[in-house]
């Protein structure tokens, strides 16, 4: 009797089981955003004091940047990836700035002073904006970070990118969309 009571716990179980272990295989990275294609959504968000304030201002505003191709950049001090894909963004921003293309760092669900010395320490060659109530974040459906937006020249999100980026998916995201015609520019 024991036994039989058993085997039809484990028989009604094992769909409970695949089923959580179904969703909880689900990679992030393969998760197609919603957002690809429509427009980025649009922000205007103080930037983090730095060396950089005097060329780009108080306020990063997307709007600003219609007409080039932008990557934003959603990472914390906190985050070992961030850790790992920060002199590749750097390198990139550099090699990318004279060719229509502004990169932005959008702070996630940290401190400015922590962001400060991280950014003291590793380099900073583009402007970070601080989101302190994740509401940009929100609205690019960040889960976790590091996740990269690529923004085509009229305003649409081209590409997302979850997960730390190298140089070589950088390369080819920019290089695809500096490639494509210009097309009319929509409102961010």
């Amino acid at each position: 009797m024991k036994w039989s009571r058993a085997l039809i716990g484990v028989v009604l179980a094992l769909p409970l089981v695949a089923l959580l272990g179904r969703s909880m295989g689900n990679d992030p990275r393969v998760i197609r955003s919603p957002l690809i294609g429509r427009a980025a959504p649009a922000f205007e968000l103080a930037m983090l004091d730095s060396e950089l304030r005097t060329e780009f201002g108080d306020t990063i505003r997307l709007s600003d940047y219609l007409g080039e191709v932008v990557v934003v950049n959603f990472w914390a001090s906190w985050c070992f990836p961030c850790r790992q894909e920060h002199p590749a963004l750097t390198a990139v921003a550099e090699a990318y700035r004279d060719r229509g293309v502004q990169f932005f760092g959008v702070l996630y669900k940290d401190q400015t002073d922590a962001a400060r010395q991280w950014l003291d320490q590793l380099g900073e060659s583009y402007p970070t904006a601080l989101d302190p109530t994740s509401r940009v974040a929100i609205d690019y459906g960040v889960g976790a970070i590091p996740e990269t937006y690529f923004i085509a020249r009229d305003g649409r999100i081209a590409y997302k990118h979850f997960g730390p980026i190298s140089v070589d998916e950088l390369v080819s995201q920019l290089d695809a969309l500096l490639a494509e015609p210009a097309t009319s520019a929509q409102s961010m």
